[in-house]
């Protein structure tokens, strides 16, 4: 059985949280779990442990996908806030600690939308800490309302993982549910796709390791299910192709 580590999303104590409120909670949601579920292959939250059980605790993984959520905040990539967007500095520790270890002991990782983003810093990249503040020409990349309905067109760089993976794809389109995303684009990172109306990176691999073994997307493939309007790209193709650099090494 190949085990997926999942790094936890928090909610911190809450005294107005009726169950649970002066404890924090480690969670994922349910249809990220879904997501990562396959014959064979089964998510395994990883809760906030430190020094020697969690390193007992990863040694256990195959792999790491890393989830959306809060926003990564300014000064784990040096800078300051720039207005509301104050993101998760816990968090992010927390998941750069699990991103070092799986880049130092050789194994797979795939980021989803703030998973891309905390493996972008994490390789010395930057981020725009609101996309609509910092970068006049940008399309509309979140809407709360709309949530995973929002989209636009994608394109992959020539060549690439993701361009050949694609190639057959009639519908080149994504959701977007982020207001943050890569400003400068991390060491020895190779954009695979980008959003062309404004030129947004949408997807990477990390050249360090052999092709697709270390990537991430800013999309959320988990929420594809749930699109009505119109059809989005197969967002299972990246998964799959991850699970590949798990499965030749079993």
């Amino acid at each position: 059985m190949i085990k997926i580590g999942i790094p936890s999303c928090f909610l911190y104590p809450d005294p107005n949280r009726n169950v649970f409120g002066p404890k924090t909670l480690c969670y994922i949601a349910s249809d990220f779990a879904d997501f990562v579920s396959r014959k064979g292959v089964i998510p395994v939250l990883i809760p906030d442990l430190h020094g020697d059980e969690m390193k007992q605790f990863l040694d256990e993984l195959d792999g790491i996908v890393l989830q959306g959520g809060t926003d990564m905040a300014p000064e784990s990539y040096n800078e300051k806030p720039i207005g509301q967007w104050k993101g998760d500095e816990y968090r992010d520790e927390f998941e750069l600690a699990i991103l070092d270890w799986a880049v130092k002991n050789g194994k797979p990782v795939l980021g989803i939308c703030r998973g891309f983003q905390v493996m972008n810093v994490y390789f010395g990249g930057t981020l725009f800490q609101d996309i609509q503040t910092q970068k006049s020409d940008a399309l509309q990349h979140r809407d709360a309302e709309k949530y995973d309905q929002l989209s636009h067109a994608i394109a992959f760089n020539e060549g690439t993982l993701l361009d050949r993976l694609y190639e057959d794809e009639q519908n080149k389109i994504v959701n977007s549910v982020h207001h943050q995303g890569v400003k400068d684009l991390g060491k020895n990172l190779e954009a695979y796709a980008y959003c062309p109306t404004d030129g947004m990176i949408e997807a990477f691999g990390w050249k360090g390791a052999e092709e697709g073994k270390v990537m991430a997307v800013q999309w959320h493939p988990e929420f594809f299910h749930n699109f009505k309007n119109g059809k989005l790209i197969d967002g299972d193709k990246v998964y799959e192709y991850f699970l590949t650099k798990i499965k030749t090494k079993k």
